[in-house]
Formats: C-alpha cells, sequence, structure tokens
C-alpha cells in the first residue's frame, strides 16, 4: 500500500507563486508515475500534471502549461508541483496521485493524496 501525503497549499494573490509537495510513504516504486489533478468548487476533477517515473517525460494540461511544472527527486520518493502566475481560476483543491500508467490523464491513477487547497485571491 502507498500513502501520499500532500502539503504546500494556502492563500495568494493572483500573479503569486506556490510550491506543492507530495510525499510518498509506504510500498513506494520510482516506476511509478506521479501527478496531481484539482478539483475546484462545484466543477469535476480535473487533470494538471504528471512525470514519468524516471522524471524524464512530463505531461500538463493546456490552462496551466508555462505556468506550472512538475518534477521529483526519487531519493525523497517525493514529487512537486511548482506553480506561478497563479490565477483565481486555479484556485481548488489539489491531489497528489500515483499510478502504474504513465498516461494519468487517461487512465486513473493507482493512489490518492488527501488533497491540500489552493486559493488565489483578486
Amino acid at each position: 500500500q502507498v500513502q501520499l501525503v500532500e502539503s504546500g497549499g494556502g492563500l495568494v494573490q493572483a500573479g503569486g507563486s506556490l510550491r506543492l509537495s507530495c510525499a510518498a510513504v509506504g510500498r513506494t516504486r520510482s516506476t511509478y508515475a506521479m501527478g496531481w489533478f484539482r478539483q475546484a468548487p462545484g466543477k469535476e476533477r480535473e487533470f494538471v500534471a504528471a512525470i514519468s517515473g524516471g522524471g524524464g517525460s512530463t505531461h500538463y494540461t493546456d490552462s496551466v502549461k508555462g505556468r506550472f511544472t512538475v518534477s521529483r527527486v526519487n531519493a525523497k520518493n517525493t514529487v512537486y508541483l511548482q506553480m506561478n502566475s497563479l490565477k483565481p481560476e486555479d484556485t481548488a483543491i489539489y491531489y497528489c496521485a500515483a499510478g502504474f500508467s504513465p498516461s494519468m490523464w487517461k487512465d486513473e491513477p493507482d493512489y490518492w493524496g488527501q488533497g491540500t487547497q489552493v486559493t488565489v485571491s483578486e
């Protein structure tokens, strides 16, 4: 079993930055793809970004390209999401995810974190 623990959420003004972290605990594998999803109030959960097990391949949803960067440090079993130029529409609960499939924007991840709130004010 793998547990994912997110941290780093908070309140920030539009144009600001935040970095989310997600530590994987338990029977972790560096081969897991890891990534981030988010769910805004009244909306369905959506894919944000993913990174392959080795870190050599990344994938982003169009709305965050050029602003968000996903990275990982396998020695720490940790994945990060650096969020720059934040907009009010980025406000959501952000969830860390991990899975065997590298295409988690299409394939349901195997593991989920509990979520961390990100709020971007005007």
